[in-house]
């Protein structure tokens, strides 16, 4: 599992364990799941999904970065909404 927070200026819009995360990047959509290499990027727009098929949120992000480090998740982006 996956330990994944989501965080944008006004507050924490998710904090919690789910199997695979889906991020817009800045260059293309990245895929995560457990035992992922450590890794950082920039953010683009789109459609932030967590566990399969975006089952535990969806969320709209618009800019920020993800952090992937021993099966942490942390996105911190600039404009989000669900």
């Amino acid at each position: 599992m996956l330990t994944v927070s989501v965080i944008s200026p006004e507050r924490v819009l998710f904090e919690g364990t789910v199997d695979a995360v889906v991020a817009p990047a800045f260059d293309g959509e990245v895929g995560i799941l457990p035992k992922h290499a450590p890794m950082m990027t920039l953010l683009g727009k789109g459609e932030l999904r967590l566990g399969v098929e975006g089952s535990a949120g969806r969320f709209r992000i618009e800019g920020g970065f993800l952090q992937v480090l021993n099966d942490s998740v942390r996105v911190v982006t600039e404009r989000a909404g669900e």
